[in-house]
Formats: C-alpha cells, sequence, structure tokens
C-alpha cells in the first residue's frame, strides 16, 4: 500500500534511443512537412552511418546511467515489504500480459482475421442504437435491452436468422483465412481443432494415394497367387 510500480526507477535508453532523442527535433527542422515513419527511416540511417567514435559518446552515457539505474533499482526494492514486492511483481504480470494481448490483437487485425459473428442482441442494437433514447451510450443499451426483453418469440426471429447466417459468414471466412495462415507458416494461428484435423487431411491424402496404385499391386498379387 503507496507503492506502485509508476514509482520503480526507469530503465534507460539505448544508445540509438538517446541518438534519435538528440536529432528528432534537429531532422524535423530540416524536413519539414515530413511524416514520421519516413522522419524515423531518416534517422535510422543517419545512425547506421556515424562513426564508430560517436557511437561510443553513446554508448558510454547508456552505460553511465545503467549504472545509476541499478543503485536506484536497489534502493526501490529495499524499501519494499515482502507483501509490497508480491503486489508489484502480480501488477507487473497484468501490465505485460496486457501488453501481450495488444500486440497480438493488433497483430490479428494486420493479417485480417476475420470479425466474430455477432448474436441476436447485437444485430438488434445495430439496427436500433441511433433511435434510442437515452442520453449516454449505457443508457442507450439499457433501454435496448429493455426493449429486447419484451419482444415476442415472431419479433426477435429476424434477428436471430441475422446471427445465424452471420455465423455461416464467420465461419467460411475462418476457414479461407486459415487456410491462409498456413501457406504463410502461420500455423500458430490456426485453432487447435483445425490444427489436429491436418494430420488426418495428410492421411487421408496418403490412402488415396495408395489407393490409386492399387490396381496395379492387386493384378501383381493375384498372378503371384495364381502361381
Amino acid at each position: 500500500r503507496g507503492i506502485s510500480s509508476e514509482e520503480r526507477p526507469k530503465r534507460p535508453l539505448t544508445s540509438y534511443f538517446r541518438f534519435l532523442k538528440d536529432n528528432r527535433l534537429a531532422f524535423k527542422q530540416k524536413n519539414p512537412g515530413i511524416n514520421t515513419s519516413e522522419l524515423v527511416k531518416k534517422l535510422a540511417g543517419a545512425w547506421r552511418e556515424l562513426p564508430a567514435s560517436q557511437k561510443q559518446v553513446y554508448e558510454e552515457a547508456r552505460k553511465r546511467d545503467w549504472q545509476k539505474y541499478k543503485e536506484q533499482l536497489a534502493t526501490y526494492k529495499a524499501q519494499l515489504t515482502p507483501a509490497q514486492a508480491a503486489a508489484l511483481r502480480e501488477e507487473r504480470r497484468k501490465q505485460l500480459a496486457k501488453r501481450r494481448s495488444f500486440r497480438v490483437k493488433r497483430e490479428l487485425t494486420v493479417l485480417g482475421k476475420p470479425k466474430r459473428p455477432r448474436n441476436a442482441f447485437n444485430m438488434f442494437v445495430s439496427e436500433h442504437f441511433q433511435e434510442s433514447q437515452g442520453i449516454t451510450p449505457v443508457a442507450k443499451l439499457k433501454q435496448l435491452f429493455d426493449t429486447w426483453q419484451k419482444l415476442s418469440a415472431s419479433q426477435r426471429q429476424p434477428y436471430l436468422q441475422l446471427a445465424e447466417d452471420d455465423k455461416v459468414r464467420y465461419a467460411n471466412e475462418m476457414k479461407s483465412w486459415e487456410a491462409k495462415m498456413v501457406e504463410l507458416g502461420r500455423e500458430d494461428l490456426v485453432r487447435a481443432g483445425r490444427q489436429q484435423q491436418k494430420p488426418k487431411i495428410a492421411e487421408t491424402a496418403k490412402k488415396v494415394q495408395t489407393a490409386k496404385a492399387s490396381p496395379q499391386d492387386s493384378k501383381a498379387k493375384l498372378k503371384k497367387s495364381e502361381e
């Protein structure tokens, strides 16, 4: 209590990021109107061409700050009780898990993973959200939920059908997407059930290949038996 991971000493910058920090503004002034990605490319190129003696200046600064960081970190840890240390480790674990989850979601978005199917209530909400009463989004959702609860089975049916159609859309898109991921060597993104099917598919293909060759084998076996 009273101690947060925000108080933990910050790791010092690497040599390269020190160079970026020192030269970013100057490069931007020399290249007005340049976007961020192009600016970073220019800075990266300048860093690669920087003489070793100048890079060493940044490396020495990093080493000095790293020594200070280790001393500050030791002081920080020394003031923690076992309970505080455990709580901060748990906080750190959650932060890292959140970052990993964000990176995974971003990667899947870039790779074009299909959006999950919406249920019937989601379909109903998307159709009536704008016209629903309520000042805030939460109030609108509450009002729509109350309305949904009062709908008869026949009134819900169109939305149930839309949800079923969306399931079919998702299943078809996921099948194509997972096949593409296998081609790209990203089997780790394929669902477990689909991964288990791959050996079966290979086994089936092997049986088909064997079946194609079987007529000749059968003739050979028949001739042998006649002999």
